[in-house]
């Protein structure tokens, strides 16, 4: 059992940077692969970020590539998300998510393959 805790979210305006953490629960921690994923007002919870539990491997949703970088603190049980050069249509909740079974070079995009998740915090970019 995994539990997440996610913080960091606020208000920030347009080309400002925020970095959101999720602390999580467990002593296994360090052997799932985690993931960010965002939802805005009306839309489907989409796929922002995801790293391996080595961290060796990230992946990016092509609208924040070269924005936003994910990692992880194994020892500390925490995942990062620190995000640059923020936009508008970045506002959403964002959650951390834990997928357990996968190997140590590889992390799912896929939202239905995370089986724990976070209660979600709120960024907005707005001026």
């Amino acid at each position: 059992q995994v539990q997440l805790v996610e913080s960091g979210g606020g208000l920030v305006q347009p080309g400002g940077s925020l970095r959101l953490s999720c602390a999580a629960s467990g002593r296994t921690f360090s052997r799932y692969a985690m993931g960010w994923f965002r939802q805005a007002p009306g839309k489907e919870r989409e796929f922002v970020a995801a790293i391996s539990w080595s961290g060796g491997s990230t992946y990016y949703a092509d609208s924040v590539t070269g924005r936003f970088t994910i990692t992880r603190d194994n020892a500390k049980n925490t995942v990062y998300l620190q995000m640059n050069s923020l936009k508008p249509e970045d506002t959403a909740v964002y959650y951390c998510a834990a997928a357990g079974g996968v190997s140590g070079t590889f992390a799912p995009r896929g939202k239905y393959e995370y089986h724990y998740w976070g209660q979600g915090t709120q960024v907005t970019v707005s001026s």
